[in-house]
């Protein structure tokens, strides 16, 4: 290859969501060429018409750029190696068939289906290994090409060589594949006539990685017996052999691997839940790497690129672990500016139809919702569980916080009924929407002195009469997001302290 630098490429398939294994393939390759100061490629490998869509290519891209992984070539970033969809690449690879047939380093196969099948039945009978007993390598040039001219249909299979093919891997370190058991793959499905047929995924990831420059490849260990068949295809057209990383598989915390049955596994899907992109992207890099010293668990994006090597990466499968996602989320909940919070948070309320339109929001609104989120902060895993956690400040239901068998038990306390009697007075005589943390706080040393009652006595009927529950956020946060919501033209009325506790003695 011309160019030395390090140029390696993530191509997926526009056939679905962007998963997990994918995402972190991807992030490993943009680390590895940002730590090298080489050059991240993005190729679409869309060969598959059937399947492929224009609608899960824009989603990828846009989960890719979310996640913080921008690419020096590909869609929307042309360069000298376009285009960057497979399904444009079409005359290329047919070139290269024809090169490869013309040199003999590859022949038509007339075999039918019924016939390979026939081979497979035979093979397992016998205890053989389900290879292709290569019937049609001996074909003359001639008879090939009568037989194509008569309009036979024929796939395309490349010539093995006689050896054993050999590969270097980052991770593994060196791999040898026996001959016999790689066969002679197909190249190009079955055509009819002259005509080439579909090019298979092996053939053309190939000859795109060697046109492109690719100086590495880092993919995921589900591809390892593909390698040697495309280390043939390299040495039959004379190109440099990449090196190779092939990633171990991510596993459920059943030790299968990774589906949807163990959860969301889609991009798309965590940024849905609320997990910011700088956790996902912490997460996804310690499945399968570790930094020296082993012992730090956060890194920034840039931090990580300065560490990352791909010899540090294992060849032990990962294990997808929900509880450290959210540890590391939470990490960052915690260092993210109030404003951004409650950006991403508005759309969680606006859907539940108790905040307005975010465009439509005043100033008061907006720093009231940063408010609002700092109070149930130090116990979100992700956003999206803001409104399920926010929901007794815009809906108080006495009547189900009284049914609740644990507020019972608070409420049939002998000095219950003398606390909420004595804060009822006090909020009572007060402004709505006008009770601060402070007066609060002066209230509840009134009422203790005046009932005797202290420490989860003194509290926590009075909790339940706020916010339904007889644990919570601290009073001196919450007071005024209680207070100063009422005051807000929101699409629901936020009832204030005194319209709460009114509300609650009358249930």
């Amino acid at each position: 290859m011309q160019d030395q630098k390090t140029r390696v490429r993530f191509a997926p398939s526009p056939t679905g969501l962007l998963h997990v294994g994918n995402a972190r393939t991807a992030l490993y390759n943009w680390l590895f060429a940002r730590h090298t100061g080489g050059q991240f490629l993005l190729r679409i490998e869309d060969t598959d018409l059937e399947r492929s869509e224009a609608r899960h290519e824009a989603q990828l891209m846009e989960d890719l750029r979310w996640l913080g992984l921008d690419w020096d070539e590909g869609p929307g970033v042309e360069g000298p190696h376009a285009p960057y969809r497979q399904s444009e690449r079409l005359g290329i690879y047919r070139e290269h068939t024809e090169r490869l047939l013309r040199e003999e380093k590859a022949y038509r196969c007339f075999c039918t289906n019924e016939e390979l099948e026939a081979e497979r039945a035979r093979a397992v009978a016998e205890h053989r290994a389900q290879v292709y007993s290569g019937r049609c390598r001996a074909l003359s040039a001639e008879e090939s090409a009568e037989r194509a001219a008569l309009g036979e249909p024929f796939a395309v299979r490349l010539r093995i060589p006689d050896h054993p093919l050999r590969f270097h891997d980052m991770v593994r370190g060196e791999v040898e594949f026996a001959q016999e058991t790689v066969s002679d793959p197909i190249l190009v499905r079955s055509g009819s006539g002259n005509a080439v047929g579909v090019p298979v995924y092996n053939y053309v990831v190939t000859v795109d990685d060697a046109l492109m420059e690719i100086t590495h490849v880092v993919r995921g260990d589900d591809h390892l017996s593909n390698t040697p068949k495309q280390v043939a295809i390299y040495e039959a057209f004379g190109w440099k052999v990449p090196e190779f990383a092939h990633l171990s598989t991510i596993l459920g915390s059943d030790r299968e691997r990774l589906s949807k049955r163990h959860g969301a596994t889609s991009i798309a899907s965590f940024r849905e839940m609320g997990i910011l992109p700088e956790a996902l992207v912490n997460y996804l890099a310690l499945l399968g790497w570790g930094a020296e010293g082993g012992t730090r668990e956060t890194f920034t994006q840039d931090e990580l690129t300065r560490e990352f090597k791909l010899e540090r990466v294992t060849a032990s499968p990962a294990v997808f672990d929900w509880a450290k996602l959210h540890w590391l989320n939470r990490h960052y909940l915690k260092q993210t500016e109030p404003a951004r919070l409650a950006d991403l948070a508005w759309a969680y309320f606006e859907k539940a139809g108790w905040l307005p339109e975010q465009g439509k929001a005043s100033p008061e609104v907006l720093a009231w919702l940063e408010s609002l989120i700092s109070v149930f902060l130090p116990s979100l895993d992700q956003l999206d569980q803001l409104p399920e956690k926010a929901q007794f400040i815009f809906h108080f239901d006495p009547e189900t916080a009284r049914a609740d068998e644990e507020n019972t038990t608070v409420l049939g306390s002998a000095s219950a009924e003398k606390v909420l009697a004595a804060f009822a007075a006090r909020v009572g005589g007060a402004e709505s929407g006008s009770v601060t943390p402070e007066q609060f706080k002066a209230w509840m040393n009134e009422i203790k002195s005046e009932t005797g009652a202290k420490g989860k006595d003194l509290f926590h009927p009075v909790r339940i009469a706020l916010t339904g529950a007889h644990s919570g956020p601290e009073f001196d946060k919450l007071i005024p997001v209680i207070e100063t919501g009422s005051r807000l033209d929101l699409p629901v009325l936020i009832p204030s302290l005194r319209e709460r506790v009114e509300k609650f003695l009358r249930a």
